[in-house]
């Protein structure tokens, strides 16, 4: 009879043993980046990394200058920290670097969406179609409805001008954001007040996933975190089933677009669900947290909100929480300070990872003069917030938040910043780029220029406390999209009388 436990004990030995080796012997060729494998065989730096990314990478380009490569887990990570170098990596003209395998990786694990051929492409092509012109147009005059629905109830207005309200800055844009964008793009039935309950018991169980998030991509979580992990995904592809889409009326044309793509490719009713909780998750992720950002800023700088307040009254007139409004959607192009205050509070607080899989050696040209060798099987890492946003070259004082920041001294928008003297392409990369770009950016904007509209012309606002601080991010977030507080911001509203 064979004894199964000592044979797996030793295969187990056998492969932990054959994967520190194979990072413990692995050496710096000639041209490469400076390698630094960390202090423990295999692991290496990935407890560093996933405590505090910033601060690690910070450390690292300290260490070793603009381009880099150190072990994470097992895996090879070559980041390089250069904003002038970041061109070839992008534009990729040999087709050496994958964007696609790593990302069918990740949804596949995070989401247990399982990629056929071509979608990718699709959902670029679908996104081109729907989520820009005409197509972005009739979303947002949805968007607007809906946002007046969630805003004030589908009764209409019922808060009492005289009387504030107080709660959580955070909770309050997010959940907002989240139920409006939800009801938006998936659908709604003709009982309102359903919808909106259904959205805010969808929006609870959201967060609960949204905070295991990070842990979850790096396989930390506990055996409990684990199970709740596969109770919400459950959840979500029952919620966002196929099946009910049947339900409802006013599902986008985008997401309609979409499934029918997958439904023509032979994809599973039960992928389908799984791809439609991916594309919620897309949507919805960062929209209300880069929400709370703008308008805590506002709301700590004064100056700033006069000056969105007297633009969208100039350019908008009275901006009404009501369905079915009046409202110049071609003006939303034409809001150069508001646009500034967003592009500003993206630069930072947004803190994207842009990765690609390097397919075959190759050597990258930097733009000091110097050629590095890159490695077949490592991945190449971009991380803009550090090397873009918070550089000083670029934007003088960068943490410090100045709304017109991206406005030329005649009120246009700025777009001319530079780097050792020359001219930089990349000045912020809030969405990525390349590849990689988010192809939902023109809508998550409007939907977030909206709110933030909505909220600045209707209400009176202000800070509990007028003197608390900028909450410090959260670090676990980092590379994750936009960030998020390290701790909630209580704040006063109440609704303007109509005049």
């Amino acid at each position: 009879m064979v004894l199964w436990g000592p044979v797996l004990g030793v295969l187990l030995v056998a492969i932990v043993g054959y994967l520190c080796l194979r990072g413990l012997f692995r050496q710096r060729r000639p041209k490469e980046p400076p390698l630094d494998k960390g202090p423990v065989p295999w692991l290496g730096h990935a407890m560093a990394f996933r405590k505090n990314m910033f601060e690690f990478l910070r450390h690292m380009q300290a260490k070793h200058g603009d381009i880099f490569t150190v072990q994470l887990g097992g895996q090879y990570f070559t980041f390089v920290m250069d904003p002038l170098s970041f061109g070839p990596i992008l534009k990729d003209a040999q087709r050496k670097l994958d964007f696609v395998e790593y990302a069918q990786k990740l949804v596949l694990k995070v989401f247990g969406y399982r990629s056929v051929e071509g979608d990718y492409k699709m959902i670029h092509s679908a996104s081109t179609k729907h989520l820009m012109g005409e197509g972005l147009e009739e979303l947002n005059k949805v968007m607007l409805d809906t946002l007046s629905l969630v805003m004030l109830g589908p009764t209409g207005p019922s808060l009492d001008t005289r009387c504030w309200r107080e709660d959580g800055l955070f909770h309050f844009c997010y959940n907002i954001l989240f139920k409006a964008g939800y009801l938006s793009l998936f659908g709604y039935t003709k009982d309102k007040d359903g919808d909106l309950l259904q959205a805010e018991e969808l929006f609870l169980e959201f967060r609960k996933y949204d905070r295991l998030f990070p842990r979850f991509v790096y396989s930390l979580l506990g055996p409990r975190e684990w199970l709740e992990v596969g109770r919400l995904q459950r959840l979500f592809h029952k919620a966002l089933s196929v099946e009910h889409n049947l339900e409802k009326y006013g599902v986008s044309n985008w997401i309609t677009y979409m499934l029918q793509f997958l439904r023509e490719q032979g994809v599973s009713p039960a992928m389908q669900d799984k791809f439609n909780f991916m594309m919620l998750w897309a949507s919805q992720g960062n929209t209300g947290p880069t929400s709370f950002w703008a308008l805590f800023f506002l709301l700590k700088h004064p100056e700033a909100m006069r000056a969105v307040r007297e633009e969208a009254t100039r350019l908008l007139g009275e901006v009404r929480l009501e369905a079915k409004q009046s409202f110049k959607f071609g003006a939303l192009h034409r809001m150069p300070v508001l646009d500034s205050v967003m592009e500003e509070t993206l630069r930072l607080r947004a803190s994207p990872t842009l990765l690609r899989v390097v397919n075959d050696d190759q050597v990258l040209q930097m733009a000091s003069g110097q050629e590095c060798l890159l490695r077949s099987g490592d991945i190449l890492a971009l991380f803009p917030y550090l090397s873009v946003h918070m550089d000083p070259d670029i934007h003088p004082e960068p943490t410090a938040f100045r709304y017109d920041r991206f406005l030329t001294p005649s009120g246009s928008r700025k777009v001319d910043f530079y780097k050792a003297g020359k001219k930089i392409r990349h000045y912020t990369m809030p969405w990525g780029s390349g590849v990689s770009i988010c192809p939902g950016r023109f809508l998550a904007l409007n939907e977030m220029k909206l709110f933030i509209l909505l909220m600045v012309m209707n209400f009176d606002l202000e800070l509990v406390d007028p003197d608390t601080p900028v909450p410090p991010v959260d670090p676990q977030r980092w590379g994750f999209g936009t960030t998020q507080p390290s701790h909630e911001v209580r704040f006063r509203y109440r609704l303007r009388p109509s005049e």
